[in-house]
């Protein structure tokens, strides 16, 4: 199916972009849709870019008879938790209503294969861990919610209307291009690696850990750091297992190995060799303990398995953040 064209929705932004490099380097022609409110031009270098919101049927219409596309990505989301809940009635414009317009818009160009960035956090506070598919899905912020709704619309939609999905459900995306040509870039940051390595760096005033006390192996919290490259794999996997008639199915995406704060900070400290000023305060309002992923589906389903561990996610981001004049 090398070839094919895809659009990526939300192709300019941190995940969309790497994966628009993992679609050109295995033959696809990916095509960006993005307003750039967060996506950043100079990510968009592996094919045409089409600027647009996914509010917009009419642009959206347009951009699919031009371009014919075999499948869509959709990246395009607020994403940021604390955000959702200062400003909850955006994140429901933007991730809600504006995905349903871009699935009536599929549907209406004959369009039945749609891969979902979705996310952990419509597990809500884990019941046990590791996470699998089959954990019940409470989310605790609005950013989960809007999340969770898409993911039951798009359920009916399969039912109901034969329009085909993988959802995929990121624990802590990281890293960057081993190239250095695109990395995390958000505006304002809120990722603890890229936070830390600022530290590192002397941007910022030190780092902040929000809790020491929980019941991990060293009081902080534990989470499950996965390289961008990887998820761009996965979502590669993602097409062509639609593309070749799959079925709808849900996956968590996570290597399986938990990291705690303080281990993380280690890390960081040991590749970049500076030292930073770290404070522990108190915990933050609706942080779980300990996200990590069983990722034994996505294995199964698409033969993914997650190449890069945590010292090649930590060296990959220094790379970026410290030649990055992005800054």
């Amino acid at each position: 199916m090398a070839g094919e064209t895809v659009l990526v929705v939300g192709g300019a932004g941190y995940i969309g972009s790497h994966t628009c490099l993992d679609l050109a380097n295995k033959g696809y022609r990916p095509v960006v849709f993005d307003n750039f409110s967060n996506g950043h031009r100079d990510f968009v270098r592996w094919g045409p870019a089409e600027e647009g919101d996914i509010r917009d049927r009419a642009r959206l219409d347009e951009v699919l008879a031009k371009h014919k596309p075999a499948a869509i990505l959709h990246f395009a989301a607020l994403i940021e938790v604390g955000e959702s809940v200062k400003d909850p009635v955006s994140f429901y414009e933007n991730n809600v209503i504006g995905t349903l317009t871009l699935l009536s818009a599929a549907q209406a160009a004959g369009i039945n294969a749609f891969v979902f960035s979705s996310t952990c956090a419509t597990y809500g506070l884990p019941q046990s861990v590791p996470l699998d598919e089959t954990h019940r899905q409470v989310p605790i912020n609005p950013y989960g919610r809007t999340k969770y709704i898409v993911e039951q619309a798009l359920a009916d939609y399969d039912q109901y209307r034969s329009l085909r999905s993988v959802v995929l459900r990121y624990f802590n995306a990281a890293g960057a291009d081993f190239e250095g040509r695109i990395g995390e870039w958000h505006q304002p940051e809120t990722h603890a690696i890229p936070l830390a390595i600022d530290a590192a760096l002397g941007r910022r005033q030190g780092f902040k850990v929000f809790g020491s006390d929980y019941e991990t192996r060293d009081g902080t919290c534990v989470r499950d750091y996965i390289h961008v490259l990887d998820l761009a794999d996965a979502h590669v996997r993602a097409v062509e297992y639609l593309l070749k008639g799959g079925d709808s199915v849900a996956l968590n995406l996570g290597t399986g190995t938990g990291t705690t704060v303080k281990e993380l900070l280690g890390a960081i400290e040991e590749v970049s060799n500076r030292p930073f000023p770290v404070e522990y305060i108190g915990r933050r309002e609706g942080d779980s303990h300990t996200l990590v992923a069983n990722n034994d589906k996505a294995r199964d389903v698409l033969g993914w398995v997650p190449q890069y561990d945590l010292s090649e996610i930590i060296r990959s981001a220094w790379d970026w953040h410290a030649k990055s004049n992005q800054h």
